[in-house]
């Protein structure tokens, strides 16, 4: 039976700003087969279009197995939302459960992070006081003068825990010089401080703040390189290619002793009902997409705060 792919749009609650640029909708792309359904993210910063991922999708034939899409498609958004569309119709069509069929523990509630978008030092302050009940928030910065903003979000949430997310955005002067702040401020966790084709710079620099590689770490072939540079993986769906491989990296990343995040982009319940199965006993997930949507999927994730429910099969898996 042939792939069928659609686009659909999910307006955000309000602006999603990164150092890369903004966003006011997810746009996303849904794989049916057969009975099973997935969902990606195309991401410009790899490469990726809508038009780019339909493409690769069509480019499929119409018989194919998860072993052999790892080889027809290369890791990321198109081969991610056919892998959980396969994984979704054999569990529809044997009554079990994707965790079962992976051969994976029943998945337990996971507490996510929460992101604030890049901002003003004042309207970050205001989300942050807003989110203040949240145990974890993810703060987007990236910039030169991030120091304000730092300061401003620990002041309207004194009791989360805070991790920074630079997005390729610093440099090492720039790192060194925030370093003694981010200590004094409570930050636990330092994603992808500097663009992935110049991070050779944290071989020589302190980690006294475990560094997490994000747009550094893909798939398995990644690990090597990420020795003696960061202590932590990010684990996305759309980055791997699906939960085939997402599940695989994991276990290959803690067998060299990387610590696990899971995160998203910003997509619906359904990209993170998969990505739920790969969240469990990780250090840090970051699975929030839809608590910054408007709108959502009539069979959508259940949160209770920042806790977050695994689907049920209405949804997937």
């Amino acid at each position: 039976m042939p792939f069928q792919s659609e686009r659909a749009r999910f307006p955000l609650k309000r602006a999603f700003v990164i150092s890369r640029g903004s966003k006011t909708e997810a746009e996303v792309i849904t794989v049916t087969y057969g009975r099973g359904r997935g969902e990606c993210v195309p991401y410009a910063r790899y490469g990726e279009t809508l038009e780019s991922v339909e493409a690769a999708i069509a480019s499929l034939p119409d018989s194919v197995s998860r072993a052999s899409l790892q080889d027809l498609l290369p890791a990321g958004a198109a081969r991610n939302a056919v892998d959980c569309a396969l994984w979704d119709d054999l569990a529809k069509r044997s009554n079990l459960p994707v965790w079962r069929l992976a051969g994976l523990a029943e998945p337990r509630p996971a507490t996510t992070c929460f992101t604030l978008s890049l901002d003003t030092p004042e309207a970050m302050e205001a989300a942050a006081r807003a989110e203040a009940t949240r145990p974890i928030l993810k703060i987007k910065l990236g910039t030169a003068d991030d120091l304000p903003r730092l300061e401003a979000v620990r002041r309207g949430a004194p009791r989360s825990q805070l991790v920074i997310d630079a997005n390729e955005g610093w440099t090492p002067e720039v790192y060194l010089d925030l370093l003694p702040d981010l200590q004094r401020l409570g930050v636990v966790l330092i994603e992808q401080p500097f663009p992935a084709a110049q991070d050779d710079a944290l071989k020589d620099l302190p980690r006294p703040i475990p560094i997490c590689a994000d747009e550094s770490c893909h798939v398995r072939a990644s690990l090597h390189a990420l020795k003696g540079k960061y202590d932590m993986v990010n684990i996305k769906l759309d980055k791997t290619g699906g939960l085939t491989e997402a599940l695989a990296l994991r276990a290959e990343a803690r067998r060299m002793g990387f610590g696990i995040m899971v995160g998203c982009m910003v997509g619906s319940s359904l990209a993170m009902a998969p990505a739920l199965l790969v969240a469990q006993d990780v250090a840090f997930v970051d699975l929030d997409g839809p608590l910054l949507l408007a709108q959502d999927h009539a069979h959508a994730l259940q949160y209770d705060g920042s806790l977050v429910f695994p689907a049920r099969p209405e949804l997937w898996g």
